[in-house]
Parts: C-alpha cells; structure tokens; sequence
C-alpha cells in the first residue's frame, strides 16, 4: 500500500470515528439511570395508567428532566401535546350477536362467545349476509389474495385472525393488525367483520385485565384516527364459539384450520346465514394525558430543519386485579427503561459536540391502549413531519443481561440497519435480526405509527443466543412479568448494561443525525412502497 493510500485509509477511519464518538460513561452512570426507573416504576405512581394523577406526575417529571438536559420545548404547549381520549365499554347485557339461518337464530353470548368492539359506534344495528373470506387481506408484493374472487360488499366478512405462511416477517405483522385488515375489507366493501380468535401459544403470556369485568376501551377522541371507521360491526369468535359460524355452509372449521396448518390456499364461501347484531356502548368519559416533547436543536443551518425522533412510552397499566396481594402494575421494564434511556441520551447528546440534525426526544401516552399517543403524534405532529427521518424507540428492551447481542426490529428494512451494526460493532456487540417475528413486534409497538407514515424505524430488545440462559431468562421473564405486577423494582435487573445500551443508542442518533442523506428503506422493503405523508 503506498502512502497516499494509507493516509486516505487513516483519515477515513478518523472521520468514522468523529462522526460516532464513542462516550465515557460517567462512574454513576448507572446509579443515574436507575434512579429515573425507581421514581417512575415505584410504588409511589401507581403504575402510571393513561389518564390519571399518576401519569401527569410521571410527565412532570420528565419535563423537569428535559428542561434540566436542556433540551428545548417541542410540544404544543410548552414540553407538553395534549392528546384527547374517550373511555367506552360495551354494554354486554344490551348487545347481541345473532346466526340467523331460515329465520332461526343462534344467540352468541356478548361477553363470551363474542367480544365486541366500541369502535362500530355508540348504538349500531347490522343485518347482513355473512361470508368466510379466509384472513381477509391481501399482500400483492407476496402475491397472496383473500380477497380476489369472494364478494364481500354489503357483507359480513368472517375471517381467521392469523396470516399464511407465505406472508412472513414484518408484513405478517403489518397485514394481520385489524386496522390494516378493515382498510382493505371496507374498501371491498364489508360492513363489518367477525375475527375467529386464534387459540394462546403455549407459554404465551397473557395480558391483564385490571379490575372485575371487562376493561374500558380507551380510544383516540379524533374522528380521523379511529380505525374502525365505517365499520358497523367489530367482533371476536373463539374458536370453541365459532362452529355455529359454519353449521350451515358445507364447510367446517376444523377443515378450514387443518387448511390453514398445512398452509393450504383457503377456500372462500357463502356462510348462508345472516348476522344480526346490535352494539350497544356504554359512554364513560373524555380526558386529556400529553406526550412529553424537548428537542436538541442541530448544528447545521440546512440540516437542523430534520429530525430524528427518539421515542418512548411513558405510560402502563395503572392498579388491577392482585397477584399475591400486590394490585400495581409498576411497569419498570415496560416501560420505565425506556424512558430512563431517553433521560440519558438527551443529557449525553446535549453535552455535545451538537449533532447536525436536531434530535427530537418523545416520551408518548396510550401505547399500552393501543399506540395511541404515538399515532396522534404521528397524525398531528409538533414539527413538519416531512421533515422527521428516522424514529429510535425504546419499548421494554429488557436490560437483564450483559448486553453482548442486540436484536433489533426493523433491521433489514432500512438503511438504518446499517448504521445500527456499526455502532454495535464499535462497542463489541453483535446485532441479531427479530428471533420471533411472529410476536409482531415491530409494529406492536410506537414506532409503527412512523412506519405507517413512510418514515424508517428500529425498535430493540437484548438478544441472546439458543438454549442459553439469557434465552431461559428472556423467555421466563415474558412468560411470569410480562404485564404483571411483578415487572417492579425487586426484579434483577443489569443496570450497567444499560448503560452500554444507552451509549449505543447515543452513538447511533449522534451517526444518523450526522450523515450526508437521510435514512431510506431498501427498494426491496415492503415498507419503501408506504408514501410519505
């Protein structure tokens, strides 16, 4: 190698290393981040549930935080975006879910054998001829179609909750969401859908229902943002409900999930019953709980004018129902980590050097009802969102081990994976691709409100590798915390990986935020298709 090219090769080096310094951590590093998660997962902030006392504390507090950081307000008002609500719940005893076949009709029991929605509406009435149309979506790119060749308009559309296994990865969980699913059924023109619940995985975890009875549907006050719209009937069938679906069609659903299994095209078919159901929704209230905004303003004359957001959850299930005598649902993991890293990586980049773009800190409401708050954001931003690049989010990354493995979703679908494997490589940890995409967890989370909208997005857990104890405790720790009051401070937790995670995620805004081009999906990517708006 002559000299000039030795020379190129060490001044390039030099820049790579500019462009993504590599921080030191500070000896109370971890004690700092640690102690955002004992304030906002104690005892103290009852679980932080979306519209109470409790969560206006927790966003206090990080207003006091960024404002500390320095970092700027970028709410609406101040560091704050209000967010408006609805609380509603079926009223089960007023609702009914009739299979009408020669004017004889089999009652599902609302309530047991038929989950209904609020979203169709305060007081909806359907009579209409139901229709199984197999998952009830399409994926053109994969060149599968439930919807080619079964008349839905007018219609009851009957479908299975899952996807084929022919529609993998991210598009499995972008297709099979019921948001996703209704856009293309109204547009076929369905009136309404029955979703035949799939049976629990074994060892899958299962969520809360805080309380007696049903929970309270919480849902976005904007018209524009309710999903559903158009729909005159949302419901869920378990499958153990579901054979008086099919009694009188020619077909059973024992077949069409051996179908299914094999991975066989569905048949698609007249149920020959009619479906008369009426919705009955009990109004409760309307509030108000904010997203927490503060931006580090960029460097660059031209380049300041772009974000990257990194974002995280604020919000977690608040009091409910006791596991051995304890009613409260800290949410330390889920998701008080992710918002101590947010602390961390604002007071780290705010130290400087400034990067070029700015870097827009989000602390988000709703998400455990259902993204809410990312998605009002996302709809109704507080900086031009044409502008925003990138969105980071943190959503229970699950800091229980030594982090030597980071599994990220999302990786393969842009150029950020890319800059993400770099600053891994950098601090000696080695990226990993979703281990159990069919957990759907990248749009199950806030940065799928960005996706949805054409922007590029990473979500992270830690990874580990088969049958080793990271993975034993991974998988015991979603299996027996996962939406348990036992997700509290008394769990083990590895603060000092933490920080390295911290570090990490420091470093790959600080690349992003200073590289030439904005960050693209591959051409390849399903996502690439999704228009900016």
């Amino acid at each position: 190698m002559n000299s000039r090219k030795f020379l190129l090769l060490i001044l390039s080096a030099t820049a790579a290393v500019i462009a993504c310094p590599a921080q030191v951590d500070s000896p109370d590093a971890a004690a700092q981040w640690w102690s955002h998660v004992s304030y906002l997962a104690s005892d103290a902030l009852a679980g932080r549930r979306t519209g109470t006392a409790d969560f206006v504390k927790a966003a206090e507090y990080l207003q006091a935080q960024f404002k500390a950081a320095g970092l700027s307000p970028a709410g609406a008002s101040g560091y704050l975006q209000d967010v408006g609500f609805e609380e509603q719940q079926i009223d089960n005893a007023a609702s009914r879910l009739d299979v009408v076949y020669e004017g004889q009709a089999v009652s599902l029991p609302v309530g047991s054998a038929a989950i209904l929605s609020p979203y169709a509406g305060p007081d909806t009435t359907v009579d209409a001829p139901a229709v199984f149309a197999g998952y009830g979506f399409a994926v053109p790119v994969q060149h599968f179609d439930d919807l080619s060749g079964v008349d839905v308009k007018g219609k009851i559309a009957v479908v299975l909750a899952g996807s084929p296994p022919s529609v993998h990865g991210p598009l499995r969980a972008y297709f099979r969401t019921a948001a996703e699913r209704w856009k293309q059924l109204r547009a076929a023109g369905a009136v309404g859908v029955i979703t035949i619940q799939e049976p629990r995985p074994q060892n899958a975890p299962a969520g809360p229902r805080p309380g007696e009875g049903p929970r309270p549907t919480i849902r976005l006050a904007s018209p524009e943002l309710n999903p559903l719209a158009g729909n005159k009937l949302s419901a869920t069938v378990p499958i153990a409900a579901a054979d008086a679906l099919f009694a009188h069609s020619g077909h059973t659903l024992s077949d069409l999930e051996a179908q299914a299994e094999a991975g066989k095209e569905l048949p698609k078919f007249s149920l020959n019953v009619t479906i008369h159901a009426h919705t009955a929704v009990k109004q409760f209230s309307q509030f108000t709980a904010p997203n927490v905004a503060g931006v580090l303003e960029g460097s660059d004359r031209r380049l300041k004018k772009e974000y990257i957001v990194l974002s995280a959850h604020l919000d977690h299930l608040g009091k409910g129902r006791p596991v051995n005598g304890d009613d409260i649902y800290n949410g330390a993991m889920d998701n008080a980590t992710g918002i101590a890293s947010l602390i961390e990586v604002a007071k780290q980049l705010a130290a400087g050097p400034r990067p070029k773009r700015s870097i827009l800190f989000l602390a988000l409401t709703g998400e455990e009802e259902g993204e809410l708050g990312s998605q009002y954001f996302a709809q109704f931003p507080t900086v031009p969102r044409a502008q925003i690049v990138a969105d980071l989010n943190m959503d229970m990354y699950l800091p229980l081990f030594p982090l030597r493995y980071l599994e990220v979703q999302g990786l393969g679908e842009s150029s950020l994976g890319n800059d993400v494997r770099a600053v891994a490589q950098l601090n000696d940890v080695e990226v990993q691709f979703d281990k159990q995409p069919d957990q759907n967890r990248f749009i199950r989370s806030d940065q799928a409100s960005f996706v949805k909208h054409g922007i590029p997005a990473l979500a992270f857990k830690f990874g580990w590798v088969p049958d080793s104890p990271e993975e034993k405790t991974f998988n015991d720790w979603i299996k027996n915390r996962y939406h348990k009051p036992s997700d509290d401070l008394e769990q083990p937790v590895d603060k000092n990986a933490a920080v390295l995670f911290d570090r990490i995620l420091g470093q790959l805004a600080l690349r992003v935020a200073n590289a030439k081009e904005r960050p693209a999906w591959y051409p390849e990517s399903f996502f690439a298709s999704i228009p900016r708006s």
